[in-house]
């Protein structure tokens, strides 16, 4: 009998990327650097020209890009660029000067010296070697070992080839015990081994599994470098997967152009990656308050206002009300336009919420409804398919008419949509939720020339950055509420884990995918509190609101009501979680300046503080709140985790025991409780919690533990520093400070 694949459910997908072809039996095909010789070498790097086994000539360029930043090109020529580059640059290297030793070739090998980094580089037969100043190997590229068969067992340093290059390749050495964490907001477990993640932004349905919203082409590695790919193409890293010794990364574009970035810790690392690509976007102080949703259902004017007033009612502290899709007319959520029936006088309904202190979100997306009476005025303004016409897609999946897509690599399509948010953020709305942008098909045509394939990931910071310039124009910030991201998102400050299934399971892989998000250079981040599809039961949404009012940014939102009076039973509990966001305010906003400043996460993966611990890397549960908050949300129904405590001493910030670290322990907290820990003699900056995040002319600082200690609070009227010394504090700055134990 033939046999028959197990059924599984049916999952689609308008913009799946197109597939590579296979290599044929043999080594056809396979064009790899052998050996090279040097052209030319100047302050910044070499210029070498690289000889194949298919008997092709490649030029490689070996150089520095900034301190402690070594860059390497492999392509036909010495101009050729990323076919993502006509869209927007990924990566902006700065001038650095690079020492270059052995430039007369005579030995065979040459240095180019970048600082913190060093390439040594061996011309026949070709390798690269990566070690710190001390010389410590980084990583190396894999010399191509062959299995018995004689058959290669990684793809070289090279190109593959079938009527045309396909794609350039490359493969570095990985070390026994060695981590690898990033790749954006990865769901999966923290350290990447044995995964094959792939560069595509998906619709991905859920955070439960290896497709992703938000893709970034970086890693980080525990023995202290990262490896960053320039390239907006569906790049595909094999992390150890099919052979358990290397790294193999699959570039389909018209070069491979890397960067190894030196440590030796994360943070280290991050920050030279801000370097290269661009510095985080603080967002406004009020987008740290919470963040409460229409949810996913009909809204009207009269319920916004009805909602707001509860809020204050009932003493539950918040900044932002954000209004779903049904601010629209339903069938009409590309218009834009407010629905004249349930809306008919947003302009006083957003004066009124100003006054009760509440600013105002909105829904929206960058695709258009052929039913919308945009469509016909703006068919100039859209992707096109091969024929040339308007690209219509499902986008929706089934659930909403077909649509095109905006355009933002046209001029004039972006002045035409920004047009449309113009008035909207002139009548009082503050920021838009920037939904969807995963969506743009592989064969589209773009204005500006691309395939659908170029633009595809790099779609999502065109269609940020249109809606972020203009939000800046009004309101002067650039704040938006981003589900989709690539290589050089942080300049969007706010993003969200998208639809998330309530189930404690999606929420622990929510937790991963904010932690891997953080460790790809992006410190500002929240979910959907409750989890997006479904009702969560009440304990799950207390555990789920405690883990948001301990992350970056917090936001209540679901297919159904998130509200907390909808949850009776467990309403104080939820308005506790989100009082003690508020009181931890003074520490939450410093650590989010720090994190600006530094593009160190806030929502920080053990391994930013512990590099050297193996744990670290891999206990991917919890995570440090700034440097000195441990949060374990509660990811069982039981009430009981393990929680790892790195070295050092911790206190349990309800009962005050002080617990030795560098060991797991058994945690057991009730419902009204999250497992949270302060790092001992840690001084932590609080306020009195008020109806909205505000301005704290009056700080409390508490010590946990006693002893001296030190602690800066960075505000909006600048930056206080505190010292403890002996029991004694003093300050310096524009805070009124008072202490307690």
């Amino acid at each position: 009998m033939p046999y028959r694949p197990p059924l599984v459910p049916h999952e689609y997908f308008v913009a799946d990327p197109p597939e590579l072809p296979v290599r044929a039996r043999g080594e056809e095909g396979l064009s790899a650097v052998t050996r090279a010789e040097v052209v030319a070498a100047d302050g910044a790097g070499v210029t070498l020209k690289a000889f194949t086994s298919a008997e092709e000539t490649l030029v490689v360029q070996v150089g520095a890009a900034g301190e402690g930043v070594i860059r390497v090109r492999l392509a036909q020529d010495a101009d050729a660029r990323s076919r993502s580059s006509p869209a927007i640059a990924l990566v902006r290297p700065g001038a650095h000067p690079a020492i270059v030793e052995g430039l007369d070739g005579a030995s065979g090998r040459m240095v180019v010296d970048a600082g913190a980094v060093r390439a040594e580089i061996t011309l026949a037969p070709f390798h690269l070697r990566f070690t710190d100043a001390a010389g410590r190997l980084l990583t190396e590229q894999d010399p191509g070992h062959t299995d018995i068969s004689g058959r290669l067992r990684t793809l070289p340093f090279g190109r593959s080839l079938a009527t045309g290059p396909v794609a350039y390749h490359e493969s570095l050495v990985a070390a026994p015990d060695e981590a690898f964490a990033g790749f954006g907001e990865s769901f999966t477990p923290l350290d990447k081994r044995g995964q094959r993640p792939l560069m595509w932004n998906f619709d991905a349905f859920g955070a439960e599994s290896q497709r992703a919203y938000k893709n970034v082409p970086f890693y980080l590695s525990s023995r202290g470098y990262g490896i960053v790919v320039d390239s907006g193409l569906p790049t595909e890293f094999d992390v150890c997967q099919s052979t358990h010794s290397t790294v193999q990364i699959v570039v389909p574009d018209d070069l491979i152009d890397y960067y190894v970035i030196a440590g030796p810790t994360p943070s280290d690392v991050l920050d030279r990656f801000d370097r290269l690509t661009c510095r985080p976007a603080l967002p406004p102080k009020w987008a740290f308050g919470t963040w409460i949703s229409s949810g996913f259902f009909v809204d009207t004017q009269e319920r916004v206002l009805d909602r707001a007033r509860k809020i204050r009612e009932r003493g539950i502290p918040c900044d932002v009300l954000h209004l779903d899709t049904y601010w629209q007319t339903e069938g009409h959520w590309s218009d834009l336009r407010w629905d004249a029936d349930r809306f008919p006088d947003p302009d006083a309904m957003l004066a009124e919420l100003d006054g009760m202190g509440f600013k105002v979100c909105l829904w929206m997306n960058p695709y258009v409804s052929h039913l919308s009476p945009l469509f016909a005025e703006a068919t100039e303004y859209f992707l096109k398919n091969p024929d040339g016409e308007v690209y219509v897609a499902d986008c929706w999946h089934g659930s909403y008419p077909a649509c095109a897509f905006v355009d933002f690599t046209n001029p004039e399509a972006v002045a035409w949509f920004q047009g449309l948010l113009r008035p909207l953020l002139r009548q009082g709305v503050q920021v838009f939720k920037t939904d969807f942008a995963e969506g743009v098909p592989h064969d589209a045509r773009a204005h500006n020339g691309m395939s659908g394939t170029e633009l595809h990931n790099v779609y999502s910071l065109l269609f940020n950055d249109a809606v972020a310039e203009v939000t800046r124009e009004v309101h002067g910030h650039t704040l938006v509420w981003a589900r989709s991201s690539f290589l050089g998102g942080q300049r969007h400050s706010a993003q969200w884990s998208g639809d998330i299934a309530t189930s404690y399971a999606a929420m622990g892989s929510t937790i991963r995918g904010g932690l891997s998000h953080g460790l790809s250079g992006i410190p500002f981040w929240s979910h959907d509190a409750g989890g997006f599809t479904g009702t969560p039961s009440d304990d799950l949404y207390v555990r789920w609101a405690q883990f948001g009012a301990l992350s970056p940014l917090v936001r209540f939102h679901g297919t159904t009501s998130r509200e907390p009076w909808e949850f009776p039973a467990v309403e104080e509990e939820v308005r506790a979680a989100i009082r003690l966001r508020y009181s931890l305010m003074p520490y939450l906003y410093s650590a989010a300046v720090e994190s600006a400043r530094t593009g160190a996460p806030m929502m920080r993966a053990l391994c930013v503080d512990y590099p050297d611990d193996p744990v670290a890397w891999r206990a991917d549960l919890e995570y440090l709140l700034g440097r000195d908050l441990l949060v374990a949300p509660m990811t069982s129904p039981t009430g009981e985790r393990q929680v790892y405590l790195p070295q050092g001493d911790w206190v349990d910030y309800w009962s005050g025991e002080t617990l030795t670290g560098g060991r797991y322990v058994t945690v057991v907290k009730p419902l009204a409780q999250i497992p949270l820990f302060v790092r001992h003699g840690a001084l932590i900056p609080t306020a009195e919690p008020g109806d909205t995040v505000g301005d704290h002319p009056e700080i409390t600082v508490v010590s946990f533990g006693g002893g001296d200690g030190r602690t800066t609070i960075h505000d909006t009227d600048g930056e206080t520093t505190v010292t403890c010394t002996g029991g004694v504090l003093t300050s310096t700055g524009p805070k009124r400070v008072s202490f307690r134990r």
